[in-house]
């Protein structure tokens, strides 16, 4: 052999290694471009899973929602109504307050009366609850409305309720008229 073909022989070698090397590279930059495809859409599918994740939850919670606002808005349609029975139903305490003085009027007090446990009763059956007050309770303001003060006749009374001047009643949870009261100071 001669010289030129030992140098061409190498050429043709170190062109193939080159080649091989080459192709070597390529096939690897191919699987590297194949796991970040992968990759890339296995962060997509994740991406996209969270999406619906959170969707899936918000939808949850808002007919969580609308469910108790559903059952709320039952429980408090009847509110105007029950507002405006409230006077009449302190206008009957009223008056069996004063024909329990009247000793002659006893039939007149019985259906009174009569009168206003029916009354009573179907206020109740619809939800409507009094809130219970009594002399002696601590004050809160949260709870109690404070129509005035006045010194207290004992010293325990002070910053408690020595006088309930108007029921307070409740519709279900919700509070629709509080218990108006005198505190003493």
């Amino acid at each position: 052999m001669s010289k030129k073909s030992k140098k061409e022989t190498n050429i043709e070698e170190d062109v193939k290694t080159a080649s091989n090397q080459a192709e070597t590279t390529t096939e690897q930059e191919e699987v590297v471009e194949e796991l970040s495809v992968e990759d890339q859409l296995k962060a997509d599918l994740q991406q996209e899973k969270d999406k619906f994740l959170r969707l899936f939850a918000e939808f949850e919670n808002y007919k969580k929602r609308t469910s108790r606002e559903r059952m709320e808005l039952f429980q408090t349609a009847s509110k105007d109504v029950m507002v405006s029975m409230l006077p009449v139903l302190d206008d009957f305490e009223r008056a069996l307050l004063h024909i329990e003085d009247d000793k002659e009027a006893e039939e007149l007090r019985k259906g009174v009366l009569l009168i206003y446990n029916k009354l009573l009763q179907a206020l109740q059956q619809k939800g409507l609850a009094q809130i219970d007050v009594r002399k002696g309770d601590a004050f809160n303001a949260d709870n109690h409305e404070a129509i005035t003060q006045i010194p207290a006749p004992t010293p325990d009374l002070k910053g408690k309720i020595i006088d309930v001047i108007e029921k307070g009643y409740k519709l279900g949870e919700t509070v629709i008229r509080f218990p108006k009261v005198v505190i003493g100071q």
